[in-house]
């Protein structure tokens, strides 16, 4: 069967990959520069998310969506197993959102092009500056109502476990008094963890645990350092039992 499915990826999923890729970027770049960068920033790349995702034939179990209010701005935080991750939380959370990213993104072939575009929010920490303009791009996609998705560990697991959150999610959270809500991620590093890039995927099912808000109760250092602590035991409590337990990440 591993045989076969990678005979299938190479005839289908790939192909299906490469032409989607290309046409949501053109259609996100067009769009974005005619006008409502909100829309075109986002059903485009959702759309593609979820076509990537049934290509490669994993089915998807997303739950707790109820636990999201319609209209409402949240700072959603998920641990980052592997490269499906975006595929997951773009195609399945099913929310209008912006997503916080490494720069070096910028440099991908369509998808860099794409995100510019889209004004995804940059993380570049190159400097004093352009760390400053990070959050002020931050601040002003959720100061619009829009809701940002962020990936607090920063880089993806070697052993998909949890390594540390960094806080910079939880300080604009805390800020702008939204409220954080807590993503788990499941079946990703199996699909294609990091030390994999590039290689035939592996067939897994995928599943996104979307938890229940945690709302700002104070303002400053301390209720930062509380809600992230609430948000990573959450996160941890739905992992996969193979995965609970922090682990260190030397990219971190």
């Amino acid at each position: 069967m591993r045989f076969l499915y990678c005979i299938y990826q190479v005839l289908v999923a790939f192909p299906i990959t490469i032409v989607a890729t290309i046409l949501t970027a053109l259609v996100t770049g067009i769009g974005c520069t005619l006008g409502n960068g909100h829309f075109w920033g986002y059903y485009p790349g959702h759309c593609w998310a979820w076509v990537i995702t049934h290509a490669f034939l994993l089915p998807v179990k997303v739950e707790g969506r109820e636990n999201l209010e319609k209209g409402h701005s949240y700072v959603f935080v998920a641990n980052h197993q592997g490269a499906f991750d975006i595929f997951l939380v773009y195609g399945f959370l099913c929310r209008n959102f912006k997503w916080m990213m490494k720069y070096q993104l910028k440099k991908i072939p369509f998808v860099g092009y794409a995100c510019k575009k889209s004004h995804q929010i940059f993380v570049d920490k190159r400097g004093p500056s352009k760390v400053k303009q990070t959050y002020i791009d931050a601040r002003k996609t959720l100061s619009s109502g829009m809701s940002v998705v962020v990936f607090p560990e920063g880089a993806r697991s070697f052993t998909g476990h949890m390594g540390i959150f960094k806080k910079g999610a939880f300080m604009l959270a805390d800020e702008l008094q939204l409220p954080v809500v807590p993503l788990t991620i499941n079946g990703s590093f199996n699909v294609m963890p990091r030390t994999r890039d590039w290689h035939f995927a592996k067939w897994h099912p995928l599943s996104l645990t979307i938890h229940q808000p945690i709302y700002p109760v104070d303002k400053g250092p301390a209720n930062i350092q509380a809600v992230m602590h609430q948000s990573y035991d959450s996160v941890m409590s739905a992992l996969q039992p193979e995965y609970q337990g922090f682990v260190e990440n030397p990219d971190q």
